[in-house]
């Protein structure tokens, strides 16, 4: 039996062994109120000790094959170039990092860091057998995640796709202008919203009660179908796998409208969308793979 270990780092930190497509056991979660907070305010050196003495703890003694690492961000080489979400992680060689925090438990096997939106494609493709197949997966979250697999040079920040010209569209975290999370995400949706929660925002324009709610959740499904057809258009036609926590608001109809509206060429128009629930265990999955194949 092979052993690898999986940690996911975003809005919480969720953990476990893996054999393969399945978990060893059931996966830790910690449980702190507001969770991205906390983890917001641990410096980055302490963030590095906290993971490896998880990791160890896991391990019990035990050699492991790999382990892999998912955080938020631009995340190249095992460097972490860009964090918004977590921006103490800037610029940290964290798969350095953590190869040295490691080795003082005793522990010497290969580490890899991954996005954590790319850990979700990986774990999708593995629970479903899809290893061989292109999965693309966007996370609605606080932030808007692309995740890719298998993996792939490049930036893959989908979430920061431009999807509008207008320059008053100026809510994503990054500060740019246009991007689908300054849209889609979270906290984009409460600043543009300042007396309403997503969901009555949705429950609104479905009660239909406020039009101007109702006119956003067209521009929200257009901004998610637009990004879709840049990737349709670059990358060709496909399975998209839509999750996290604000997955729930999405209209697969009326998303599946907008999309043909914009993906016009008969070769490209073989596209569907599924729904798949938010999972720790499959992003867990995800990154333990994605460390195996590196390792591989």
């Amino acid at each position: 039996m092979s052993r690898s270990i999986g940690i996911v780092v975003s809005e919480h930190i969720a953990s476990a062994l893996v054999d393969a497509d399945h978990l060893i056991g059931n996966p830790r979660r910690r449980t702190e109120d507001d969770d991205n907070e906390m983890l917001r305010a641990v410096p980055a050196g302490d963030l590095v000790r906290m993971i490896a003495a998880e990791v160890a703890d896991l391990a019990a003694g035990q050699p492991v094959d790999a382990i892999g690492l998912a955080f938020p961000g631009i995340i190249r080489n095992g460097v972490i170039e860009d964090s918004p979400n977590l921006q103490q992680l800037k610029g940290h060689p964290m798969q350095a990092a953590m190869t040295e925090a490691l080795r003082a438990h005793g522990l010497s096997a290969r580490v890899a860091v991954s996005n954590d939106a790319d850990v979700v494609a990986a774990g999708i493709a593995a629970t479903r057998g899809r290893l061989d197949k292109l999965v693309r997966v966007w996370t609605l979250g606080v932030g808007i995640g692309f995740g890719h697999y298998p993996l792939a040079d490049g930036v893959w920040e989908g979430g920061h796709t431009v999807v509008s010209l207008d320059p008053n569209e100026n809510f994503c975290g990054c500060g740019g202008r246009g991007h689908l999370e300054g849209i889609m995400g979270h906290r984009a949706m409460r600043l543009r919203f300042l007396d309403r929660e997503p969901e009555e925002i949705f429950a609104a324009a479905k009660s239909g009660e406020d039009p101007r709610c109702a006119e956003f959740t067209i521009l929200w499904h257009r901004a998610l179908a637009a990004a879709t057809a840049t990737s349709i258009h670059l990358e060709g036609p496909g399975k998209f796998y839509l999750t996290g926590m604000n997955a729930r608001f999405v209209n697969l109809t009326l998303l599946n409208r907008c999309v043909q509206e914009m993906v016009k060429l008969s070769s490209l128009q073989n596209f569907v969308f599924e729904v798949v629930p938010k999972s720790d265990e499959v992003a867990i999955i995800g990154a333990a793979v994605n460390a195996a194949q590196a390792a591989g």
